[in-house]
């Protein structure tokens, strides 16, 4: 089905699922579904467990006071789960089955490129769907943002502070891990917002020499006595590198990886007004007859395209922050 292709009937149930790895933020746009759709007359059915609840009807009707409070909690309410069956055919048709079965006319789904590929696979087969993007990655090529993302920085960033607070006590050197999956945009920002001395990423090739040691070096010889390096998830070697930190400056060198816990707390106010936000225009576009779609976020303002268009696009690293990040960690 099209994006602009009429909805055949009027929409009278809509779905709401999240999926793939959890990002904070998705429960505002959870409860910005709900709302919007009890505002306009509609039922909210929230589907538990991604797409494996959808193809097993573990479904439960919404309203306006299930979703109470859930703002400002981290996670989703309505779980999630990898859903291997769904990438075959028969799982497709299986969930295609559980929506026709339970009423289900539109479907918003909240999640990375793979919830993405699931919505497309289901527009394809006659659901209407709306994708929204939530990963705390703020990898996905279409959008300036994902829900999740801002957090997810925070989080990492007052982690890192305090960890500074100790390293500079003990003179030493801190390696720090933070996710991203292959993409380094978060340790990015992490890095430039903490003054690493070093930010490794996949998308930035380093000469372990000149990027890390001679800095190193003359940050020692200038005064200097602790030093952050930040590593994306996607570079790995992390131990690897921080042994060789310590055999070829003599500083004391520690490894710290941040791990899940990025993922977690109370959503920062942009995550919250910016799913709010989108999980609004994702049933007004239902509402409207669209599907196959992503909300994306660009230049300050929401917009949509189709979801084939936005699983070929492949975003770049901000080149300009990272010329920033180098020419002040010095």
């Amino acid at each position: 089905m099209s994006e602009h292709t009429p909805s055949p009937k009027k929409i009278r149930r809509i779905g709401v699922l999240t999926s793939g790895g959890d990002a904070p933020g998705m429960n505002a746009a959870i409860r910005s579904v709900v709302r919007t759709c009890i505002q306009y007359g509609v039922i909210p059915v929230g589907v538990h467990r991604g797409y494996n609840g959808l193809i097993n009807s573990d479904v439960v009707e919404l309203n306006a006071r299930s979703v109470n409070g859930i703002t400002s909690r981290g996670g989703t309410m309505l779980y999630t789960a990898r859903c291997p069956e769904f990438v075959k055919p028969e799982g497709v048709q299986k969930a295609v089955n559980a929506c026709r079965y339970l009423g289900i006319d539109g479907l918003i789904t909240i999640g990375g490129d793979g919830t993405f590929r699931g919505a497309r696979d289901l527009a394809n087969a006659g659901i209407n769907t709306v994708a929204i993007p939530g990963t705390i990655d703020n990898d996905i090529a279409c959008t300036h943002y994902s829900i999740g993302f801002d957090t997810a920085a925070n989080t990492a960033i007052d982690a890192i502070d305090k960890l500074a607070d100790t390293m500079q006590s003990h003179e030493r050197c801190s390696v720090v891990e933070v996710m991203g999956r292959g993409a380094g945009h978060l340790a990015l920002y992490c890095g430039l917002a903490c003054g690493a001395a070093a930010i490794l990423i996949p998308e930035k090739a380093f000469d372990f020499e000149k990027d890390i040691i001679e800095k190193i070096r003359e940050g020692h010889y200038n005064g200097k006595r602790h030093f952050l390096i930040i590593v994306a998830e996607g570079v790995g070697c992390t131990d690897e590198i921080a042994k060789r930190v310590r055999e070829q400056t003599g500083i004391e060198t520690r490894v710290s990886t941040l791990g899940h816990i990025q993922r977690g707390g109370s959503p920062s106010a942009r995550d919250r007004v910016m799913a709010s936000r989108m999980g609004h225009y994702a049933v007004m576009r239902l509402l409207e007859g669209k599907s196959n779609i992503v909300v994306c976020y660009r230049d300050a303002h929401l917009c949509d395209i189709p979801i084939s268009e936005a699983l070929d696009m492949h975003k770049d690293l901000d080149s300009y922050m990272y010329q920033v990040a180098c020419d002040i960690a010095i």
